[in-house]
C-alpha cells in the first residue's frame, strides 16, 4: 500500500480543534492533567503514549494546540488511514506495520518533520490500540529507532492517557506528562524499548493510584 503522507489544512485543523474540545467537555465528566513537561517555544518533542482508549486519534490534537502549543503529526494506522483521510489534513501520516520497508519510510518521513522549531510528533509505540492491563506496556521498536536516529536536542517525553467511571457514568479522563527522558543512546534498541516501556507504566500506576480518589497532583481542566 502506498504510503500516505500528513498534508496540513489550517482550516481542518482549526475546525478539528474546536470540534475536539466540544466532544472532549459534552463526553467526559471531568478532565484532570498533570504536567511535568512544558516545551519551550524552540522545542522539537515526541510524545509517546499508551494506547488504550478511542480518543487516542483526537487527543494528540487537543494537546499539541492547547497544552504544548506546538506544530504536530502522528503515526496512524495505513488502514485507519483509508478510512479516515481527513487525518492527513490535521498531521496524521499512515504506517504499515506489517511491512518493514514501508514502516521504514514513516519512520524517516517522522524524523524529516522534527527539523523545525517548535514541532512535535506523536507516536503509540504498542502499534494497536490494546486491553487495559496492569501490567507493562509492550512497545515496538520503531520508538527506539526513533531516539537513536534524531538529534540529542529533541525531547522524549512519556504520556499516560488513564479514564474510569468510579465516581459517575459518565467517564474522567486522565492526561499525565512525564518529565523528558534522559537515556544513554547507546543502548540497544531492546534496552531502549524496556526503558520506554517502564517509564509509560510508571505513569499509569500513578494515575490509577489517585484517579477517582484523591487527584492528588492533577488539576482539572
Amino acid at each position: 500500500m502506498n504510503f500516505i503522507p500528513a498534508k496540513e489544512s489550517r482550516f481542518l485543523i482549526w475546525f478539528f480543534d474546536l470540534y475536539t474540545r466540544w466532544l472532549l467537555r459534552r463526553r467526559f465528566k471531568n478532565i484532570f492533567i498533570k504536567q511535568d513537561y512544558k516545551a519551550d517555544t524552540d522545542a522539537k518533542t515526541v510524545y509517546y503514549i499508551n494506547h488504550n482508549l478511542w480518543w487516542d486519534g483526537l487527543l494528540p490534537l487537543y494537546l499539541s494546540r492547547n497544552v504544548f502549543h506546538q506544530t504536530a503529526r502522528a503515526f496512524m494506522e495505513d488502514k485507519q488511514m483509508r478510512k479516515h483521510r481527513f487525518f492527513s489534513k490535521i498531521g496524521a501520516f499512515s504506517i504499515n506495520l506489517s511491512d518493514p520497508r514501508s514502516t521504514l519510510r514513516s519512520l524517516r518521513f517522522a524524523v524529516d518533520s522534527l527539523k523545525k522549531p517548535n514541532s512535535s510528533l506523536y507516536i503509540y509505540p504498542e502499534g494497536e490500540i490494546t486491553p487495559v492491563s496492569a501490567s507493562k506496556p509492550e512497545f515496538k521498536k520503531g520508538l527506539a529507532w526513533l531516539y537513536q536516529n534524531t538529534d540529542k536536542e529533541i525531547d522524549f517525553v512519556p504520556i499516560a492517557f488513564y479514564e474510569h467511571t468510579f465516581r459517575d457514568s459518565k467517564p474522567e479522563l486522565y492526561i499525565n506528562i512525564g518529565a523528558a527522558l534522559t537515556i544513554d543512546r547507546s543502548q540497544s534498541k531492546s534496552e531502549l524499548t524496556t526503558e520506554f516501556e517502564k517509564k509509560v507504566h510508571e505513569l499509569l500506576t500513578e494515575t490509577r493510584s489517585v484517579a477517582g480518589f484523591s487527584d492528588e497532583g492533577f488539576k482539572k481542566i
